[in-house]
């Protein structure tokens, strides 16, 4: 038979619906979230025992005095779990679900009940949303919405739609056909025989239908915690994926509450609003005789008293509250309460650095949201900018496939650790078994099985298509996903028994430090080399968060320092990951600042606080750059820096006559050798900080056939005859005389003297309209990031070799500023530095060069102290 998977086809409707119906999905996003958002801020907004007053009076009201207390114990019990914000994050959710389910399914249950042709087309589709397995409609949520509330929302709506439909179209069809004729003879409108006559005798069914919505409902909302739903779902999956048994019954119990609670209270309702569920409850009533306050129900002006008041009294103690919680203070608070999404894997390196970097963003003033989340749903949330970063990218093997996908809508932000291993593992007192390729033909002794981590993790899939196939272990072996816990647990217990087993494992991991395992020998490097893990944040992450990013970029943990917070998490059992962290700190003194050294903070005087200092330079980018951020420098140290701009040769003079004392661009020894041979004799060489740097023509890429300077002659004609230049001043511009002359070029082409950034808009309009240019530039420069340009080979080496920028100061600057003399002589930038450097300078606009600079320093922490470091 030929293939046939529709499976295909729907993934293509899914990236059509993504491109063209993306306002839909905002939309939809915007409601749900909304909605839900309203609901939360109600029930999550009071003081736990208030609210539970609250529940315990509702249940008072329908269902009468043990119901209320019954309620009220049920409740307290879940705040003595800690887990009350999360019980009232998933009733939010079934709530806001409900609603909309319930708007949606009587009005259609109705529809079908009355028309046939509505009922035939809504039963099937009805079948498909009720049989499909739940979990597949959290795969289109996650897509079109990413992790978070609104998929679990939306899969929630499918999943307990059909009851309502069904229930609504069977009560209405069930109210005898007599009642209705007899309305229609005594002249009553359709409208009226429904709401009068049909909908009040169906409500019984109608309301065990909504009953059923809401029992369905909450059971999707716990599954929805896999796709990032916030609440006990969440909860009950790190339990499951993480093998905390404790933190699994209590979240459990925590869910039966809330399902008995809703089943008993919309249960009740009916009795309430139904006529005939109120005759019953009279009728019950009537027949107890002397025993009826037993069954005593306050009245609905009573109860809602009752509401009304200890919803004030919640009300008022949550804004007596407000603005008492603790904030990070003085230089510290660097985050003044943003916040900040992150994700993780279940694994151990990311559960250790994920609560690390969470801590550590509370200390510094953030606020960090942190979620648990496959892989997959993980990737996706980071590249729709749902999620902000994790720290636990393993690359270039087991989560290529993710980068392979995302890479474009991700960034890298520094890799932390290097390099890991993958590796399949066996217990030592398993005897003769030292590589992959003794496996085989002893898949008996192994009950055929590998123990394997997450489905959706890099490694499973490159020891299913690749490991096992490459030593002919397909079909002795099968491999049983289940969670890395997991898989721990069964290492654990066959350890305990003394059992052959065959684990998934990595390195490093803790595991090795508690077992005696062996790691199976891979001769032929079919797991691949080992990888690096990385931070890895959504795009534009480092932009909109600049500290955090360089922070990550920063980051680096020994194999000692990760598994001893591993270990520290471990023994802290589950749940207190976040104290053993702050254990595990306090062990480590100074940690923090290290990882996350603030900016600005308390300013450190130099040793020349006080002194004024003339600096001076001229308007090329790097001189910009690198002047501006002195100035923020020092004005820290407490110096008094006074910048003025003037040309090379004005400047030079001006040092030399010690009107100057220092300017960081000086370009040796080509450039402006003419101006060092002048003046050396009274000038001061602090040293070079960077290069070497190079002079060069460039063109434009799409200009073929010109790619080296022996290729513009007799093409003037292209370029109008001219070659865009920069300042007169500049000695390249004098060093270009002999470049022409040496390719043949001084009669055919004439150079047009102007200024940098003139020679840069004439760069931008002409690659704006695809036109030719020759254009005079140098490296490093800014111009080549944001433009598509090609430097023109020199093969005569006309330009001379690259320079070294220095810096250079009035004679006796040493003598009069040993301290900032010492700070000069140790600078240097790395050309990623630089250039982002002048790219924050250039975003800035114009007039804001020194305001850019400091926010350049800020976003650079440690920066400054490595620069001018104060003893």
């Amino acid at each position: 038979m030929p293939e046939f998977h529709p499976g295909n086809w729907v993934e293509d409707a899914v990236d059509w619906l993504q491109t063209h119906l993306g306002w839909l999905f905002d939309f939809i996003n915007t409601v749900l979230t909304g909605l839900y958002d309203g609901i939360n801020a109600v029930l999550g907004g009071g003081e736990p025992l208030l609210l539970a007053g609250i529940f315990a009076v509702i249940a008072f009201w329908l269902r009468g005095l043990a119901a209320g207390v019954i309620a009220f114990v049920g409740f307290v019990l879940i705040d003595t779990f800690q887990l009350w914000d999360e019980a009232m994050q998933t009733l939010s959710l079934v709530l806001a679900a409900a609603v909309i389910t319930i708007v949606i399914a009587v009005p259609t249950g109705i529809w079908a009940a009355r028309k046939k042709s509505v009922s035939a087309a809504v039963r099937p589709v009805l079948d498909v949303m009720q049989t499909m397995p739940a979990f597949v409609y959290l795969i289109p949520g996650v897509m079109f919405f990413s992790v978070g509330t609104t998929p679990g929302l939306l899969a929630t709506i499918i999943f307990s739609m059909p009851p309502g439909v069904r229930m609504t179209e069977l009560g209405i069809r069930q109210v005898d056909g007599e009642l209705v004729e007899a309305a229609e003879a005594f002249g009553t409108t359709p409208k009226h025989t429904l709401t009068r006559v049909q909908f009040p005798l169906a409500l019984p069914t109608i309301m065990a239908g909504v009953n059923q919505v809401i029992m369905l409902a909450l059971s999707m909302v716990v599954i929805a915690g896999m796709a990032g739903a916030p609440g006990l779902g969440e909860r009950v999956y790190a339990a499951v994926t993480q093998v905390q048994i404790g933190l699994g019954v209590e979240s459990g119990v925590a869910v039966v509450i809330l399902a008995m609670y809703l089943d008993r209270m919309t249960g009740a309702l009916n009795l309430r609003v139904s006529p005939l569920g109120r005759r019953a409850a009279a009728k019950a009533t009537a027949m107890m005789g002397r025993m009826r306050f037993v069954r005593y129900k306050p009245g609905s002006a009573v109860a809602l008293c009752g509401v009304v008041v200890l919803a004030l009294v919640a009300g008022g103690m949550n804004f007596a509250d407000s603005g008492s919680e603790e904030q990070a203070s003085g230089s510290t608070n660097v985050g003044k309460g943003k916040q900040l999404n992150m994700g993780y894997i279940p694994w151990d390196e990311g559960i250790a650095t994920s609560y690390l970097w969470k801590e550590v963003l509370e200390q510094r003033g953030f606020k960090p949201n942190l979620k648990q989340l496959d892989a997959g749903p993980l990737y996706t949330s980071l590249a729709q900018g749902e999620t902000d970063f994790q720290t636990d990218a393993w690359l270039p093997t087991t989560h290529q496939q993710y980068w392979d996908k995302y890479g474009s809508k991700m960034e890298k932000l520094g890799d932390w650790y290097g390099p890991t291993s993958l590796e399949l593992s066996v217990p030592s007192y398993v005897k003769g078994v030292k590589s992959l390729a003794d496996l085989k033909g002893q898949g008996k002794k192994f009950n055929g099985k590998i123990i394997g981590i997450e489905s959706s993790a890099g490694e499973m899939k490159i020891l299913k298509e690749k490991v096992l196939k490459d030593y002919g272990l397909e079909g002795e072996y099968k491999v049983v996903s289940s969670s890395t816990s997991s898989m721990l647990s069964e290492l654990k217990r066959s350890i305990q028994k003394k059992e052959p087993v065959v684990v998934t494992l990595w390195s490093p991991h803790w595991a090795y430090n508690a077992y005696d395992l062996t790691k199976l020998k891979d001769p032929k490097g079919a797991f691949g080399k080992g990888e690096k893990l990385y931070n890895v944040g959504r795009k534009g992450f480092a932009k909109d968060n600049p500290i955090v990013a360089s922070w990550l970029k920063n980051f680096h943990l020994t194999e000692k320092q990760l598994t001893s917070l591993e270990d520290k998490i471990q023994g802290a059992g589950k749940g207190q990951e976040q104290k053993a962290v702050k254990d595990w700190l306090k062990g480590h003194p100074g940690f923090v600042d290290k990882m996350a050294p603030t900016p600005g903070g308390e300013k450190k005087q130099g040793k020349g606080a006080g002194k004024a200092v003339q600096m001076g330079y001229f308007p090329w980018d790097e001189a910009i750059a690198t002047t501006y951020l002195w100035q923020n420098i020092l004005e820290d140290r407490g110096y008094k820096p006074n910048v003025k701009q003037l040309d090379p040769g004005p400047l030079y003079t001006a040092l030399a006559q010690g009107e100057m004392d220092f300017q960081t661009d000086a370009w040796l020894p080509t450039t402006h050798e003419q101006y060092w041979r002048k003046y050396k004799d009274r000038l001061t060489d602090v040293g070079s900080w960077y290069g070497p740097t190079s002079l060069e023509l460039s063109v434009p890429e799409y200009v073929k056939g010109v790619d080296s300077l022996e290729d513009l002659k007799g093409k003037s004609d292209m370029f109008g005859g001219k070659i865009t230049g920069i300042e007169s001043s500049a000695g390249e511009m004098k060093i270009l005389k002999k470049v022409l002359k040496d390719y043949g070029l001084d009669k055919e082409y004439k150079v047009v003297s102007s200024s940098t950034s003139s020679m840069i808009s004439e760069v931008d309009r002409s690659v704006k309209q695809k036109k030719p240019v020759v254009a005079t530039t140098w490296s490093p420069h800014w111009v080549y990031s944001k433009y598509p340009l090609k430097k023109l080979k020199d093969p005569k080496g006309s330009w001379g070799k690259g320079d070294h920028i220095h810096v250079t100061a009035k004679k006796d600057f040493k003598k009069d500023f040993p301290e900032l003399y010492g700070w000069l002589k140790d600078f240097h930038m790395s050309e990623d530095d630089l250039g982002s450097l002048e790219a924050s300078i250039q975003s800035g606009g114009k007039g804001k060069e020194k305001e850019s600079a400091r926010k350049w320093l800020d976003s650079h922490p440690g920066m400054e102290d490595k620069l001018a470091p104060v003893k």
